[in-house]
């Protein structure tokens, strides 16, 4: 069975490519960036070829350059950047077993086939190869979200999709299970961004390329009046006391390896072959029998 077309994936890349034009609203992707290299530094081995899938600007494969970790770093970029493959990360246009590494930055939350990604990902690795990416999660612009919801219910009689459903951590960690990752590992970051009014985080969003790329979006103008009435909601519920506006914006970062038989595997249930209580030095409590009624 074919993924749902959720996103419009050729509006993805245009939209993009305008907010590259007009100047990318890097602050994302700046943290991003800053986290993957603290990451790396606890993995100890060199990565000879390394592959950037999609992130939106090239300051991640940058960032691996300057490291000196990766020997050859290949990007995959999403819009026609000079020295780059141009392509989709939704379909990698590499061999199998070809990498020791592969990151992805804020790329992959608007992918239509994300478990379908993840195991092309993991195919492109060799052996022992690592993957670590990061994507918006769950609770990205749940403020805008909410705002946008009560003001359409007001006013036009309906809710149009305007805000991505964007995957939960949970669900992302056993995406990496079903695609075949062994050792993997979920974790997230709300970063909690403060304007001074919701038209300034909608140009931010604009200049990110994240504006609205869902497939069923409203062909027709958003109205000026819902627009309005979606920002006065935003700043009554949301407001910090001094008056500016929180945005949350949910990084959930994820890792795993291809399998390899060196790596670690789980012990087999019952096969301990010591007590928890002796390798804690303390005396064991049976626990106590259940009340029958």
């Amino acid at each position: 069975m074919s993924a749902p077309l959720v996103f419009d994936r050729p509006l993805v890349r245009r939209r993009l490519a305008r907010a590259l034009r007009a100047g990318y609203a890097d602050f994302l992707l700046d943290r991003a960036v800053a986290d993957l290299e603290d990451r790396l530094a606890t993995v100890l081995r060199s990565f000879p070829l390394a592959l950037d899938a999609g992130t939106p600007t090239p300051a991640a494969a940058e960032a691996l350059r300057r490291s000196g970790r990766a020997g050859t770093v290949l990007r995959l970029a999403p819009v026609p950047e000079p020295g780059t493959i141009l392509g989709d990360e939704e379909h990698l246009p590499f061999a199998g077993g070809r990498f020791d590494l592969v990151v992805s930055l804020l790329a992959l939350q608007t992918v239509n086939d994300l478990p379908g990604t993840l195991v092309q990902i993991r195919r492109a690795l060799r052996p022992d190869g690592l993957f670590v990416g990061a994507l918006l999660g769950g609770a990205t612009l749940t403020e805008l979200r909410q705002a946008f919801t009560q003001a359409e219910a007001e006013l036009d009689g309906g809710v149009s999709p305007r805000v991505a459903p964007f995957a939960d951590v949970r669900d992302l960690g056993a995406l990496l299970q079903r695609a075949g990752f062994a050792l993997p590992v979920t974790d997230s970051e709300a970063v909690r961004v403060r304007y001074g009014d919701p038209f300034a985080l909608m140009r931010d969003l604009r200049l990110m390329g994240l504006s609205n790329a869902l497939s069923d979006r409203r062909r027709v103008p958003l109205r000026r009046a819902t627009l309005l009435r979606a920002a006065q909601i935003y700043a009554e519920r949301f407001a910090d006391p001094d008056g500016r506006l929180p945005a949350t914006f949910e990084i959930v970062w994820l890792s795993g390896w291809a399998p390899h038989e060196s790596q670690q595997k789980p012990l087999r249930p019952g096969s301990a072959k010591m007590r928890l209580a002796d390798a804690l030095g303390v005396p064991e409590n049976p626990a106590p029998e259940p009340k029958r009624t």
